[in-house]
C-alpha cells in the first residue's frame, strides 16, 4: 500500500448462496486473520438484511447472542468473531440493518431532505447502502475493508445490499473490489459423490443481480478434486485458482490456517493488485490451536441460564472458555444447565460433580429462583462461582436472603414489591418507554479495590468494560452487603454504583455487573475467564487428590489339604 498520505482502502464483499449458516462470519474473520498478519490494516464489516434497527431487541432463541461494542451498539453476534479473530475493536460503524438503513432514510425524507423526490429503494435506499459500507475506508485507517452480507443470495431481503455492491463493484473498478461467494459442495451418501449443481445455481442467481463473483470458497466435507474445481471454475465464470476449498473444520480456530494452505490471501492480494511481500506469521495462532487440541488438563463447568437449548444465545461465553483453556492447557467441557429445572431439592445431583460453575445473563423472571438455588450451592459447597450481570445480581439475591436472613430480598425487574429491593432500576431508566438502545451500554470506568480477588486477577486498579442491562445494585443495601461479609470490590467512579461483588471466605467467589466476555479475544483471553479456568481446575485437582481410595481386602484361599 502507499507509504505516504491517507490510505485507500480496497473493498471485499462476502455473500453466501445454496443455504444459510455456512460460515460467512468465519470465512471473513480467517481472511483477514490472513491479511492482518501480513501486516495490513483490516476491518470488517455485517450488513444484516432485517427490518429490526439493531439486534438488541430480538429474542436470544432467534438470533443468538446481541454482542455489545465499546461504543454502546448492540450489534450482530457475527462482530464476537470479527473481535476474536483480529484483537482489534469493532464500532456502531460495523454492523448496519436493512431496518437503520431505512430508517434513517425515513428521517431525511421527513425533515424534506430530497426536495419532494418520489423517495425509492434505488437510488434512494442503495445510496445509503453505499455510504455505509464506504464509510470505514473512508476514514483512512485501513487498507482492506471486508463486507460480509447477511443472509442468502435470493433472498427478498437482501436484494438491495446486493444491488448497493453491483454498484460499487462498478464504480470503485476492477482491482479496488472483489467478491467472495461463499457455497456449498454437499456429499449425496447414497451415491457417494459430492455435488456441484446448488454452486452453480447459486452463482447464476447471483449473476442474476448483475454480480460476477470473484472468488468461490466452497464448504464440503470432503476434499474437492482437481477436475471438480475445474468444472466449478468452468461453469462459474471463475479462474481455477479462484475455486477454494473450505473442509469442515474440529474448530473454527483451524480455519485460518486452512484457508493459508488454500493461499485464499495470496488470491485476494493478486486479484486487488496489491503487492505484498510479508509472510504470513500465524506462529502465535498455531500455538493457540496445538494447546487448544492438546490439552494436558479436562474439567466441567455448569452453565446454568435460560436460553440453554440454544447455545448460540452465550456465543462469546463458550469463546471466552476455549481462550482461557488453552491459556491453562485444560479443555473445558460445559454442562449446560436449564435453571428453569434447577431447584434447592436437585441442585446436588446437577452440580455436585463440577469443577466451577458460572451463572449466566439474561432478562426476565423465567428461571430465576434455579439460578438462585444454584448460586446457594456453590457457595455452600465452596465451588468456584462466577456470576455475569444477572448471575452477580443473583449472587446478591441469594446471599440476602440466606446469610442476612431477608427472605424476600429480590430485584424490581421480577418482584416490584418487594420489601428488600436489593437489585433496583437506574433514576434515568425508569421513564424511558422504548426498549431498542436504551440501556447502560458499552464501555465503562471500573475501579478496583486493592488487595481483593478481582485486583489481583486483573493486576491495575482502574479498569473498563463493557454493559448491557438496566438494573443495578441497590448502594442502599451496600453497608448492610459489606457487615455480612460480601466485598464490593468494583465501584464505578462516576456514579458510585457496584460492579463487582466477591467473598473472601470462598476458594473463587465472584460477580461482575458488566460483560467481560465480550473483550476476550484468541490473544488476548479475559484474566477472569483464565483465573476461573484455573480455580476451577485447582478445585478438580483437588477433588481427585482427597478421593478416597478403598481397598477391598481380597479373601485368603484355603491352604491344599495334604494326603
Amino acid at each position: 500500500m502507499a507509504a505516504h498520505g491517507q490510505k485507500t482502502a480496497k473493498y471485499i464483499f462476502v455473500t453466501g448462496g445454496v443455504t444459510s449458516s455456512l460460515g460467512k462470519g468465519i470465512i471473513a474473520s480467517s481472511l483477514a486473520k490472513l491479511l492482518q498478519s501480513r501486516g495490513l490494516s483490516v476491518t470488517i464489516q455485517k450488513f444484516d438484511p432485517y427490518i429490526n434497527v439493531d439486534p438488541g431487541t430480538l429474542n436470544p432463541y432467534e438470533h443468538g447472542e446481541c454482542y455489545v461494542t465499546d461504543d454502546g451498539a448492540e450489534t450482530d453476534l457475527d462482530l464476537g468473531h470479527y473481535e476474536r479473530f483480529l484483537n482489534e475493536r469493532t464500532s456502531q460503524a460495523n454492523n448496519v440493518t436493512t431496518g437503520r438503513i431505512y430508517y434513517d432514510v425515513i428521517m431525511r425524507e421527513r425533515r424534506g431532505d430530497f426536495l419532494g423526490k418520489t423517495v425509492q429503494v434505488v437510488p434512494h435506499i442503495t445510496d445509503e447502502i453505499k455510504k455505509r459500507m464506504l464509510l470505514l475506508g473512508e476514514s483512512g485507517e485501513y487498507d482492506i475493508v471486508i463486507t460480509e452480507i447477511g443472509g442468502c443470495v435470493g433472498d427478498i431481503e437482501s436484494l438491495p445490499f446486493l444491488e448497493a455492491v453491483r454498484q460499487l463493484k462498478f464504480e470503485l473498478g476492477e482491482n479496488d473490489a472483489l467478491v467472495i461467494h461463499l457455497t456449498l459442495i454437499p456429499y449425496l451418501s447414497s451415491a457417494g459423490e459430492l455435488k456441484t449443481k446448488p454452486t452453480q445455481h447459486s452463482v447464476r442467481m447471483l449473476q442474476e443481480s448483475g454480480i460476477q463473483p470473484d472468488i468461490l470458497v466452497c464448504r464440503t466435507e470432503h476434499p474437492l478434486p482437481h477436475e471438480m474445481r475445474r468444472k466449478i471454475a468452468l461453469f462459474c465464470n471463475v479462474q481455477p485458482a479462484s475455486v477454494i476449498e473450505a473442509m469442515d473444520a474440529s474448530t473454527i480456530y483451524d480455519v485460518p490456517l486452512l484457508m493459508k494452505k488454500e493461499r485464499l490471501d495470496q488470491r485476494v492480494l493478486y486479484m486487488l493488485d496489491i503487492y505484498d511481500d510479508k509472510d504470513v506469521d500465524l506462529d502465535a495462532w498455531q500455538t493457540f490451536v496445538d494447546r487448544l487440541k492438546n490439552p494436558k488438563h479436562h474439567i466441567r463447568i455448569g452453565l446454568v441460564g435460560k436460553y440453554v437449548e440454544l447455545h448460540d444465545a452465550y456465543k462469546s461465553i463458550t469463546e471466552s472458555f476455549i481462550h482461557a483453556g488453552a491459556v491453562n492447557e485444560c479443555k473445558v467441557e460445559i454442562e449446560w444447565i436449564h435453571s428453569e429445572h434447577l431447584t434447592p431439592e436437585n441442585a446436588g445431583e446437577k452440580m455436585a460433580s463440577l469443577d466451577g460453575v458460572l451463572v449466566a445473563p439474561g432478562f426476565g423472571e423465567r428461571g430465576i429462583e434455579g439460578k438462585i438455588a444454584a448460586v446457594q450451592y456453590v457457595r455452600e459447597h465452596n465451588i468456584p462461582f462466577f456470576g455475569i450481570c444477572l448471575g452477580m445480581q443473583m449472587a446478591v439475591i441469594e446471599y440476602a436472603r440466606n446469610v442476612l436472613g431477608w427472605a424476600d430480598a429480590h430485584s424490581t425487574e421480577m418482584d416490584s414489591e418487594t420489601d428488600h429491593a436489593v437489585i433496583g432500576m437506574m433514576e434515568d431508566q425508569k421513564n424511558i418507554t422504548n426498549k431498542g438502545g436504551t440501556m447502560r451500554l458499552g464501555a465503562y470506568a471500573c475501579k478496583l479495590q486493592s488487595g481483593t480477588l478481582a485486583h489481583k486477577i486483573y493486576g491495575k486498579t482502574k479498569i473498563s468494560e463493557r454493559h448491557r442491562h438496566r438494573y443495578e445494585f441497590n448502594n442502599l443495601y451496600r453497608a448492610d452487603f459489606e457487615k455480612a461479609g460480601m466485598t464490593m470490590s468494583g465501584i464505578n467512579p462516576e456514579n458510585d454504583l457496584v460492579e463487582v461483588i466477591e467473598l473472601a471466605n470462598h476458594p473463587y467467589f465472584i460477580g461482575v455487573q458488566y460483560h467481560p466476555e465480550l473483550k476476550s479475544t484468541v490473544m488476548a483471553p479475559h484474566p477472569l475467564f483464565v483465573h476461573f479456568v484455573k480455580a476451577s481446575l485447582n478445585n478438580a485437582k483437588q477433588k481427585r487428590s482427597t478421593k478416597k481410595v478403598v481397598v477391598v481386602e481380597m479373601p485368603t484361599e484355603p491352604a491344599a489339604e495334604t494326603v
